[in-house]
């Protein structure tokens, strides 16, 4: 709503935290959402004569899906399909009423519970179904946006698009950033506590199993990694609430960073996860030991608030799209080189390319995340330059 919507529809925030009512946020579909790339078929057809929209979930697959708080919503920020006369103008937010004022649900919302999961079963995972729900045209999240004598107009110089969407991700990736962080060095450090107590038998007499050399290297290259990463993302957050707080949307290079901090932080925890669990064999086997819910943690981390695989993929697509600009290699730009090489290789392939030579694709999303993390490391954050 603060992103999408208009002043006076960002103000029906502070009633809603008066009334103590709850809210859920619907985007990502059965069939569609944020693993196929903002993918929504979810549709919200606008109709003349009654002056409002029919929001309509048409096939299973289009139900929305893994939503937070679903069951007991009183409204939700659904993104469907805006379509005017036949035509489509693409995902577009609405503020939707689930629920009366004496909490009964409202015709047209059908609400079901996903079921078991194996972690996160705290969290009442929704799917919604809307049908043929008649909803009004004040429901359009309107700042980009409106309907004017039955027309699509465009409120503001900045079109209203996928991408535009995508930017309330932002403060999401960097906090899913942050979760996995800190998730894995709590692991680690309750691991270091157990293994600094477990007897290993050695020809010199018994020693403490984190003394062993690969494990004991383990440990240092986890701080290593984990302290470089951290420093990266407070920079990036740093960064993001200078935008957030004057309203702006932030530029291409700082949703670029973004995206690397997600990519990086959530990945190189999964990797180092699975290496610990390698080492301390039965133990991450039991119980309370972080280990038993941490893989999918992390798991869920690398798909939330934006696919990892969906990530690089436009990592790599913006850089092929910069690269094609450039004339000649001496204006490469300083340190992108390689990825300018990458690009190439990918252009030579034709327009079979992406799909044949796919490990190219992430090989130069890889690269991309390798400079964007030296390039941001070594910005000031609070009056210092980091020295990783």
């Amino acid at each position: 709503m603060l992103g999408l919507g208009s002043p006076e529809q960002a103000a029906l925030l502070d009633q809603m935290q008066a009334k103590g009512q709850l809210g859920c946020f619907a985007l990502t579909e059965k069939l569609a959402g944020v693993n196929s790339g903002l993918v929504v078929q979810t549709t919200a057809t606008w109709i003349p004569e009654k002056q409002a929209f029919i929001l309509d979930s048409p096939t299973e697959g289009s139900h929305k899906n893994w939503i937070s708080q679903g069951l007991t919503a009183d409204k939700a920020a659904v993104i469907a399909d805006l379509r005017i006369n036949g035509k489509s103008y693409g995902p577009h937010g609405f503020l939707v009423d689930m629920r009366t004022e004496d909490g009964k649900v409202l015709p047209g919302v059908v609400l079901g519970d996903m079921g078991l999961k194996t972690t996160g079963n705290d969290l009442d995972n929704a799917w919604i179904k809307f049908d043929k729900m008649v909803i009004p045209k004040s429901a359009l999240l309107s700042r980009f946006a409106d309907i004017r004598n039955d027309q699509y107009v465009q409120t503001t110089k900045e079109k209203m698009r996928i991408e535009v969407i995508g930017q309330r991700l932002l403060t999401g990736r960097v906090a899913v950033a942050q979760a996995a962080l800190q998730f894995t060095r709590n692991l680690y450090a309750q691991t270091k506590e157990y293994t600094d107590k477990k007897q290993c038998w050695s020809p010199k007499g018994n020693v403490p199993l984190g003394s062993i050399p690969h494990i004991r290297a383990l440990y240092i290259d986890a701080d290593r990694t984990l302290s470089h990463l951290e420093h990266f993302t407070r920079v990036v957050e740093a960064e993001l609430c200078k935008y957030l707080v004057k309203n702006e949307i932030p530029p291409a290079s700082l949703v670029q960073a973004i995206a690397v901090a997600k990519i990086s932080a959530v990945e190189n925890s999964i990797e180092l996860a699975f290496k610990l669990k390698k080492e301390v064999g039965s133990y991450s086997l039991m119980g309370g030991t972080g280990f038993d819910s941490g893989s999918d943690f992390l798991f869920c981390c690398s798909f939330a608030e934006g696919d990892s695989r969906i990530l690089q993929n436009k990592l790599a697509r913006d850089a092929l799209r910069a690269f094609s600009l450039i004339k000649s290699i001496s204006q490469v730009p300083a340190g992108q080189e390689k990825e300018a090489m990458l690009c190439q290789k990918l252009n030579d392939a034709g327009k079979d390319g992406w799909d044949s030579s796919w490990t190219t694709v992430y090989e130069l999303a890889g690269a991309i995340q390798a400079r964007v993390i030296r390039e941001w490391t070594a910005r000031p954050l609070g009056g210092a330059v980091s020295s990783l």
